[in-house]
């Protein structure tokens, strides 16, 4: 614990530090934000992907076809009873009447296909689901309801999306990882070099009977104000990219399917995630870096 007598000193100390090492600390600062806005950017394209994903994924449905023998009336009252199967989120009734206009609409003129009458077609329910992972067992469900003569589902779209989705998001997490002890790596070693600089200093304090503790908390300090400065420049300097790339996104016919969630929504929760992550790189590349020189 940090003693109240001693916060004021670790707390100058950790500030001279900065400004006597200023290249050093520029330089550590720079590798923060590098770090910061590449493992956000990854983030920021795993989130979006899986956002457009889900929006396929709620249009992904699949239909129930319902007995011949039913009257229309007698297939309405099967809503309940299909939106009670686990897994749906929402089911809607389509009449042989409603699935005959679809069927005709877009198609040319045809005597042949305008003299069908509805009776062809079956009265049907167009079903959506809450998880698509789990679109095949609720596909057997819906097809144990009294009623329903059988189901058209695309299985192998739904399976994709799923595919694609758990792909990217493992990518976008090995990404992560991966610059995450790049960026300990670099800040350690970059706090190392300043602090090779001051190692005759804290070998005279430990000489002098300076505990660990009181030797490594300026650093620590100087880790954590080195990592939010770091994490504030990089999560403006990530707004301002993400909104210039969201105005080209729009402004350009070629990305007309390509939506992006607006940066404000995720503000609070990338600020909170930079910060983090910049006071862990910060304070744990401190660590790392003064454990060698207390070593006297």
């Amino acid at each position: 614990m940090v003693r109240g007598n001693n916060a004021k000193y670790y707390f100058a100390e950790g500030f001279r530090s900065i400004f006597t090492h200023g290249f050093m600390s520029f330089a550590a600062v720079c590798m923060i934000v590098a770090c910061l806005l590449i493992m956000g950017s990854f983030s920021l394209v795993a989130v979006n992907m899986d956002s457009m994903l889900g929006n396929l994924e709620q249009e992904n449905e699949f239909l129930a076809y319902i007995d011949e023998s039913y009257t229309t009336q007698q297939a309405q009252a099967l809503l309940d009873d299909i939106e009670g199967v686990q897994n749906v989120s929402s089911a809607e009734f389509i009449s042989r009447d409603e699935a005959m206009e679809e069927f005709l609409a877009g198609r040319e003129e045809n005597e042949l296909l305008e003299s069908l009458p509805p009776e062809v077609l079956r009265d049907r329910f167009s079903i959506r689901v809450v998880d698509i992972e789990l679109m095949a067992q609720t596909v057997n469900l819906v097809e144990g309801v009294t009623g329903v003569a059988k189901v058209s589902a695309a299985l192998e779209i739904a399976q994709g999306f799923v595919m694609v989705r758990n792909i990217a998001t493992g990518i976008a997490l090995v990404l992560i990882g991966i610059l995450l002890f790049i960026a300990l790596f670099i800040i350690s070693n970059t706090i190392k070099l300043a602090t090779f600089y001051r190692r005759e200093e804290i070998s005279i304090m430990k000489m002098c009977g300076a505990t660990n503790s009181f030797v490594r908390w300026p650093f620590v300090v100087e880790g954590m104000i080195l990592g939010m400065l770091g994490a504030l420049v990089a999560f403006s300097m990530q707004w301002g990219i993400y909104q210039l790339i969201q105005a080209m996104m729009i402004s350009s016919d070629g990305f007309m399917l390509v939506t992006m969630i607006p940066f404000a929504a995720m503000a609070s929760k990338m600020l909170m995630i930079f910060c983090g992550t910049g006071l862990f790189i910060g304070v744990v590349g401190s660590l790392l870096a003064i454990r060698k020189f207390l070593q006297v």
